[in-house]
């Protein structure tokens, strides 16, 4: 049986995470399981754990803001499979998801069980899908801020992320411990690279790879 050395699970979900590591830590006992439950996090570990087996993705994870972030880690940590693990179950997210590099989609409505067959399935090298889901394509319009996306840096990334947050330059720099003239310089690469004149297009541009709210997430977070 295989038995991964790192594993990352990324969700804030406490009863669902230990619910999950409740089963998959007896099944995989030798496996060490890292635990981030915020973007920030997620960042810190996957900076320090770079040989991780596997990512378990929450695409509603804090400051994840749709796909923007299994984007961000297929690029610059294309070494280790994520897989999304989403209350998210309809067809369009799925064929997303896939488009955007995820080695697996796991709804968690599905048994833990069936969560663990699958790890084990995507490990083996194999995708794992719901049964009942049928691949359909990314438009072109998402294709093209996937990949602008994907060009950023890992601190152009974090930044954007604060853009999207609503936090002002001088409160970034702050956080980052850098000059605001060096803030206003990763603005303009980021601008340049989404091909966007300022922040706010800068965020509308992002938006478009947000999750499509429905009532029955509302209701899972």
């Amino acid at each position: 049986m295989i038995q991964p050395e790192k594993i990352i699970i990324a969700d804030d979900h406490p009863l669902f995470r230990q619910a999950l590591l409740g089963t998959l830590k007896a099944k995989l006992s030798y496996t060490n399981w890292l635990e981030a439950q915020t973007i920030a996090e997620l960042e810190q570990l996957l900076d320090e754990n770079n040989d991780s087996d596997l990512l378990l993705l929450d695409l509603n994870i804090p400051g994840a803001h749709g796909f923007n972030t299994l984007i961000h880690v297929r690029n610059h940590f294309p070494q280790i499979p994520v897989v999304i693990v989403s209350a998210h179950e309809d067809h369009d997210t799925i064929s997303k998801a896939m488009g955007y590099g995820a080695a697996g989609f796991i709804p968690k409505s599905t048994p833990v069980v069936d969560i663990y067959n699958a790890i084990i399935t995507i490990l083996s090298g194999d995708v794992w899908l719901p049964a009942s889901f049928q691949q359909a394509q990314v438009n072109d319009a998402d294709s093209d801020i996937a990949e602008r996306v994907a060009s950023l840096t890992q601190q152009q990334y974090r930044i954007l992320m604060m853009f999207a947050q609503g936090m002002l330059n001088k409160q970034i720099a702050y956080d980052l411990n850098v000059s605001e003239a060096t803030i206003k310089a990763h603005a303009t690469a980021i601008f340049r690279k989404l091909n966007v004149r300022n922040r706010t297009q800068a965020v509308i541009a992002i938006g478009q790879l947000d999750l499509q709210e429905t009532g029955f997430d509302s209701q899972q977070k």
